[in-house]
């Protein structure tokens, strides 16, 4: 099935709604950053609220972290970014772009309008150079006797280093894992695509260390694990696939690979949204090395001592929130209204709005009510409240944000205390008691 591309809809929407706006946008926006506004910080916090729940709190065997941003530079010599977190970066002689090279296919000469995207001439562009993705920083009073320092490309790195940390303190025992959500940063040479690219991002990894043998076992629970929380958090199966990586693909102290990804629509198409990997004792053996630390554990039962291999679990809290919107986004038509709507039918345990409430006239008592059932709900839900406009209007603008339901008082309501409430997606209106909101709407949302 092809699907449209709604991202230019979606630009539009995040930054007028309040999702998303360009970073620094009054100064001419910074490239490829974002700030999230009131709604896309609410959605963006219930994913991954939702992702630290089914990985921490719901289980026993994975432990929560929240490493440092900067970190040791002896950590990025170790884990191999100083010397090979790279990519191959060209110059354009015409427009003076810079591209991958490795990448040429998402080029585009803009002062050669008749060429398209990969076909840039081979004598317009320099010769391909490395070019390292890390943020380089210093630390210390001043910069030229400081010490070099980076912001992480990644989460993972902090987990590994504290590898015997976590689990001597937690007494754990393998298998077992380690959970962070965080911020990463990337010099990209090519970002864009909104915020499925962008130079400053946050991650939601978690590690699992196992037993060696034990390994692949633990890879495809994972494997399927992950799938059905995406599955679960409403994005749609038929834009879901696992992308298996090939022998070429694979990193090299990757075991086996796959990635979770999602139909964007349009020219993106499919795109990872997070990765499954098998890193082998890669990681913990070269911290081990670099440190002259040793990261083994031991297994009293058995009577034994190894480095264990680690399963990893990477998903993008940006690119999941986009796949999020890209899924709910739809435009229809309103039987009897010349005019459609536009909604974001999120699954309604990440609206970032629960429940909007409205006196449907501003008198007889009405927004009184509307506001103390407002305040009544807001201690348990997100809920807005407006009285600004046709009831009409309302009901658009929160279906264009997402929320779930909306409620009316009106003017049956301050006489016997029941209120409408209505279903953003099916339109159906349920006559409720106002007493009786809140165990409603529990149930509903789950």
């Amino acid at each position: 099935m092809s699907y449209p591309d709604v991202m230019d809809k979606l630009v539009s929407l995040c930054k007028r709604r309040g999702f998303i706006f360009q970073s620094s946008e009054i100064y001419g926006g910074t490239g490829s950053v974002w700030d999230y506004g009131p709604l896309g910080v609410e959605l963006k916090k219930n994913i991954k609220d939702r992702w630290w729940n089914a990985m921490v709190r719901s289980r026993d065997d994975i432990e929560g972290l929240d490493a440092a941003i900067l970190m040791h530079p002896r950590t990025w010599e170790a884990s191999g970014h100083v010397a090979g977190f790279v990519d191959p970066l060209v110059d354009c002689k015409t427009c003076k772009g810079r591209f991958r090279a490795d990448k040429l296919e998402d080029a585009k000469c803009p002062q050669k309008p008749s060429k398209q995207p990969g076909q840039h001439d081979a004598c317009a562009l320099t010769e391909a150079r490395q070019f390292n993705l890390m943020f380089k920083t210093h630390m210390g009073a001043l910069e030229e006797s400081a010490s070099i320092v980076y912001l992480r490309p990644e989460t993972a790195q902090g987990i590994f280093v504290n590898f015997l940390n976590v689990q001597q303190s937690m007494r754990q025992k393998v298998p077992f894992g380690i959970a962070q959500i965080g911020k990463a940063f990337r010099n990209e040479i090519t970002p864009g695509n909104f915020i499925f690219r962008t130079r400053e991002f946050e991650q939601m990894e978690m590690q699992f260390f196992v037993e060696p043998g034990t390994d692949m076992e633990w890879f495809e629970q994972w494997k399927a694990l992950r799938m059905q929380w995406h599955l679960d958090l409403g994005l749609s199966p038929e834009r879901l696939e696992f992308h298996q990586h090939s022998a070429g693909e694979l990193a090299h102290y990757a075991r086996a690979a796959f990635d979770v990804t999602f139909d964007f629509g349009g020219t993106l198409g499919f795109q990872e949204i997070e990765g499954v990997h098998n890193r082998g004792d890669f990681d913990l053996t070269q911290h081990q090395t670099f440190s002259s630390k040793k990261l083994e554990y031991f297994d009293q039962v058995g009577n034994k001592r190894y480095v264990p291999y680690v399963i990893e679990t990477s998903v993008g809290a940006d690119r999941v929130t986009l796949a999020a919107l890209v899924n709910a986004y739809r435009e229809e038509a309103v039987e009897g209204e010349a005019e459609g709507r536009v909604v974001l039918g999120l699954n309604p345990a990440i609206a970032p709005i629960k429940a909007a409430i409205f006196p449907l006239t501003k008198k007889d008592g009405q927004p009184e009510m509307a506001q103390a059932i407002m305040k009544e709900l807001r201690g348990s839900f997100t809920v807005d409240y407006d009285e600004s406009g046709s009831i009409g209007k309302r009901y658009r603008r929160q279906d264009e944000v997402g929320t779930p339901f909306c409620i009316t008082v009106d003017g049956q309501s301050t006489g016997d205390q029941t209120v409408t409430v209505r279903n953003r997606d099916t339109l159906a209106q349920d006559r409720v008691d106002a007493s009786q909101l809140k165990a409603y709407l529990q149930a509903k949302l789950g």
